[in-house]
């Protein structure tokens, strides 16, 4: 699946969250190309998120508008608590206390984080060109 899109979303019928944006994607199995269906995503691009469970937190670097990663990775989460496949999963930096890496998370199970403080995870200055407001500004034309 390849991500085609991520606009600020606009819509004077609809309120929603700000810095909400739309997902578009296409997929393209063999010889022809199928349009899906816009998905809104709640969280936006260098804002501050934490885990609903987890004691993590770290900044949005990418958004998947349903769930792009191995059979393997889904696996290993324990049923009980394996999150929808139909929902934005989001690329985060991530940080606890002990260290810092990088997550994939699913719409479900995140919050926003309200702390208004930076991460410090290494990888920020390279993806995000600044931090004001409780959030990162991306640099453009960043690509991780």
């Amino acid at each position: 699946m390849t991500l085609t899109n991520v606009t600020p979303l606009s819509n004077p019928g609809l309120r929603p969250p700000p810095g909400a944006i739309r997902l578009s994607y296409k997929r393209a199995p063999r010889s022809h190309l199928v349009v899906m269906e816009a998905r809104v995503a709640k969280f936006s691009l260098g804002q501050l998120v934490k885990h609903r469970i987890f004691p993590f937190r770290g900044v949005i670097f990418d958004v998947d508008p349903e769930f792009n990663n191995t059979e393997e990775w889904m696996n290993a989460i324990p049923e009980n608590v394996r999150p929808r496949r139909d929902q934005p999963f989001y690329h985060l930096l991530a940080e606890n206390d002990q260290s810092c890496y990088t997550a994939y998370v699913s719409e479900q199970n995140l919050l926003p984080d309200d702390s208004g403080e930076p991460i410090g995870h290494p990888e920020a200055g390279t993806i995000f060109s600044s931090f004001s407001e409780g959030g990162y500004r991306l640099r453009p034309n960043a690509s991780h």
